[in-house]
């Protein structure tokens, strides 16, 4: 091995979000990404006819909808394992059948173009939502409260 690979060989690899305490969470970023999955579901359902175009739309559709599911799922892994701690569950029994049914919907989302499962899972981010702000000892922000 030469001197210069060995010196910009990095010699720790660092993993975020959260190896480190950081303690900045919010759910915000998993309902953000269940709003696109019922978007592009909704955009999807709605195509008609078979030309090249409609099908180009639809591809596109699909893969943002799968991403943005798999998005979902990781910023909900995040916070059942990095936010929520035990004191969080004896407060909350049904917390983590909250996040599985979550989970399994977000999967539902990626698998099918059903809309009431996308809204299935927003209102299960929402509850999720509200248990989070709650243990942070302060109301459901205004743009959950009051959604448009």
């Amino acid at each position: 091995m030469s001197i210069l690979s060995r010196i910009l060989r990095p010699s720790r690899t660092a993993h975020a979000h959260c190896d480190g305490p950081c303690g900045v969470y919010d759910p915000a970023s998993a309902r953000i990404a269940a709003e696109a999955v019922l978007s592009m579901t909704k955009k999807a359902v709605a195509l008609q006819g078979d030309d090249p175009a409609m099908w180009n739309s639809f591809t596109r559709f699909a893969q943002i909808k799968e991403q943005q599911a798999e998005i979902v799922k990781k910023e909900l892994d995040i916070l059942w394992h990095d936010y929520f701690k035990p004191e969080h569950l004896e407060k909350y029994p049904d917390l983590h059948d909250n996040f599985w049914k979550a989970a399994k919907l977000a999967s539902k989302c990626k698998q099918e173009l059903n809309v009431d499962a996308c809204n299935d899972l927003l209102t299960a981010i929402s509850e999720i939502h509200g248990i989070f702000w709650a243990t942070k000892g302060r109301d459901v922000p205004y743009y959950l409260a009051n959604p448009a």
